[in-house]
């Protein structure tokens, strides 16, 4: 304000007061009807795309914002950026498969302006922000493998990189790298919990170095036309200060590919850590005849068996019990439970 503009009469500052006050009230009326927002491609709703009702929300908004989708497909990449937390995207259809986000990145594509995308930047859905919930939805990589020669064809659906965040029902689809539960630094541990959804991939398509629990889904497995190795559920690069890795409890794990040609896992080393000793334990699961009996293998060097795998009480055509197998005791497996990959420092409980 200018120093001239500040030297008003007594009723000017009556008149400017009154006027603050009405829209005070109009921002606060506006601010809690933005705490819903529709989005439809046809115009019918608040912003015809995702990342623009995303856009609309203030940064660091304190209060819960939910963002409904109507049915339709929605190509591009979205981002929900760590300064808006408390962010709910929620498909507005009757199925998970009526809502779809959709982008066709591959980590050796060339961006617009130069480079490539990268592994971690070829996501289709990014959730950077704490306390995000997805629901009834589809988020999808579409990049065509067998039509390109791409050096690096990682095609991730989602890359996950906030604290607390929640998926329920929803399909996240994809070839290799499917979806990356990922931190920002070894020391950082960030939780996912899914529920009820469905993932599907076929090489180390559930991998990084985040903390996740997989409850009640399926995890499938997609063929790679191979009668010895269709490819690898994980590649978990937990920090080995972390106790808690991926478990998937209740889970069942399908397959269109060979029986006996699907590995649960390798150990992924980015960039040749040492510290990163994935954690993975596959519970109370249903294991389809995809799963090799040798279910665990090596990854660049690095011996499966310096890395934290475990299945307890699998069931199934694919669960077979053997020395290549390591099977949690059942003393131990009361401290591995959903509450507790979860829990945290903050005692967050989001299973219902």
């Amino acid at each position: 304000m200018s120093t001239s503009g500040a030297i008003l009469r007594v009723r000017s500052v009556a008149v400017v007061t009154v006027g603050a006050l009405a829209a005070a009230v109009s921002l606060t009326s506006a601010a809690s009807a933005s705490a819903t927002i529709t989005v439809a491609a046809d115009g019918s709703g608040t912003y015809t795309t995702v990342q623009a009702a995303i856009d609309s929300v203030a940064a660091n908004n304190g209060v819960p914002v939910t963002i409904t989708i109507k049915p339709g497909t929605y190509r591009g990449v979205v981002t929900v950026p760590a300064n808006k937390p408390h962010l709910t995207l929620a498909g507005a259809g009757g199925s998970p498969g009526q809502v779809v986000i959709v982008e066709g990145h591959a980590s050796g594509q060339t961006k617009p302006g130069g480079g490539t995308y990268g592994t971690s930047g070829s996501a289709s859905v990014f959730v950077n922000a704490n306390d995000t919930t997805i629901s009834n939805l589809t988020m999808s990589n579409d990049f065509n493998e067998a039509a390109n020669t791409l050096d690096a064809e990682q095609a991730v659906a989602v890359n996950t990189s906030g604290d607390r965040v929640q998926f329920d029902n929803v399909r996240i689809l994809g070839n290799q790298d499917t979806l990356l539960v990922n931190a920002p630094s070894v020391s950082s541990v960030r939780r996912l919990y899914v529920r009820n959804s469905y993932v599907e991939g076929d090489v180390d398509f559930i991998f990084g170095r985040g903390t996740m629990v997989f409850q009640n889904g399926t995890v499938h497995s997609l063929t790679r036309g191979s009668s010895s190795n269709n490819g690898y559920i994980t590649a978990a690069a937990t920090d080995i200060n972390n106790k808690f890795g991926f478990l998937f409890w209740g889970t069942t794990l399908t397959s269109n590919a060979p029986a006996r040609t699907v590995y649960l896992g390798r150990p992924w080393h980015p960039s040749g850590d040492v510290n990163a000793r994935g954690q993975v334990l596959y519970r109370g699961v249903a294991m389809g005849a995809h799963v090799r009996t040798d279910p665990w293998t090596d990854m660049s060097g690095f011996s499966w068996r310096t890395a934290r795998f475990a299945e307890y009480g699998s069931t199934g055509p694919g669960a077979v019990v053997n020395a290549n197998r390591p099977q949690m005791s059942a003393s131990t497996a009361t401290q591995y439970t959903p509450t507790a990959y979860l829990a945290g420092n903050d005692g967050w409980n989001p299973i219902r």
